[in-house]
């Protein structure tokens, strides 16, 4: 490709872009059919099928995953049903759901769907296996990533491999995701010696009274409803960033020149040091936190640009500074994480 049909493009992209980004939301067009998310709903479905479910839940475009509370109908990410929207959150989130993901939520999200529509919670039989579902639903918790009381399904995303310890609820739809992606003769040997075994038995064969049980809930309250949302898509993402923002502390001058001490004068400096190992340094704190990667991306990418405003250089020995960086963001993200705040190391 020619550099002048590369430009070209690029200023056809800005164009696009620009336009996208000065739109009400509610007046992108945006629905399921036809979108790039229809053929993984398909797939879903055919799984259900597969396990003699015939309940289909319902979908609709929202401004994030989820179900409302105690009603059978999926929200999904508007942005997921069109290829710019999904280019677009990609450049402002530095990251996107891929199809795996994709396909590992919407079976999580279609285990609460199913628990709101056949109002399982409600059985003395699954509150003695999951618990109590009136728990009060907590965003900060202690989470166990060695224990064998949950199963482990979504990863690397904001529900974590321990989401299921946060909630009852959770707990279930996690069960049941591995469940309904998982042949039994796989998921017993996975699990075998497990608590989380008890839990995959107990919902194999709840689910041979749900296959022949209508739904007793049919109700489709919708919230933040993409259609109806009048702010652009511009400002939806200002928002976004605020709220991180918000989330991020000020980093201490003291704290990175304790990590970037004994820096060589003329050396290379501690800010493209922190660039060429980002993506390993972030890859490695969600995995063993939990934390989304948007979280810990952001926190890793204010850090390099305040040791570029302070021109910190980096130091001799950069195994030492590889421990010690992961140690301080990983207590930072971990403080995060139980107590839904950054907090400065002492």
């Amino acid at each position: 490709m020619s550099a002048a049909r590369a430009q070209k493009l690029v200023n056809g992209w800005e164009t696009v872009r620009f336009e996208l980004l000065n739109t009400p939301i509610r007046d992108l067009g945006l629905q399921i059919e036809g979108s790039p998310v229809e053929p993984l709903i398909q797939r879903l479905y055919s799984e259900l099928e597969s396990k003699g479910i015939k309940f289909r839940p319902e979908f609709y475009a929202t401004d994030g995953w989820g179900c409302p509370d105690e009603v059978p109908i999926i929200g999904i990410p508007f942005y997921l049903l069109d290829k710019r929207l999904i280019r677009i959150e990609e450049e402002q989130t530095g990251e996107i759901e891929n199809s795996q993901m994709i396909m590992m939520l919407l079976r999580h999200e279609a285990g609460h769907a199913l628990n709101y529509a056949y109002r399982l919670y409600k059985k003395p039989d699954w509150l003695e296996v999951f618990g109590q579902f009136s728990k009060p639903y907590r965003d900060n918790f202690r989470p166990n990533p060695f224990s064998r009381q949950f199963v482990r399904h979504i990863v690397h995303h904001q529900y974590g491999r321990t989401y299921a310890q946060k909630h009852p609820d959770e707990d279930f739809a996690e069960t049941f995701a591995v469940w309904l992606a998982t042949p039994p003769e796989e998921w017993r040997e996975r699990y075998r010696g497990w608590k989380a075994l008890e839990k995959l038995e107990y919902v194999h064969a709840l689910m041979q009274e749900v296959a022949v049980s209508p739904p007793a809930v049919k109700r489709r309250h919708r919230i933040s409803e993409a259609r109806k949302l009048r702010k652009t898509l511009g400002r939806y993402y200002a928002a976004r960033r605020k709220l991180y923002a918000e989330d991020f502390p000020d980093f201490y001058d003291a704290d990175l020149r304790a990590i970037f001490r004994d820096g060589e004068p003329g050396g290379e400096t501690a800010a493209r040091l922190m660039r060429k190992n980002r993506e390993a340094l972030v890859a490695s704190i969600v995995q063993w936190t939990g934390q989304p990667k948007y979280t810990v991306s952001m926190l890793v990418r204010k850090l390099i640009l305040r040791c570029q405003e302070l021109k910190l250089p980096a130091p001799f020995d950069h195994a030492r500074l590889h421990f010690e960086l992961a140690a301080y963001l990983a207590s930072l993200v971990t403080n995060h994480l139980h107590t839904g705040r950054f907090k400065r190391s002492v």
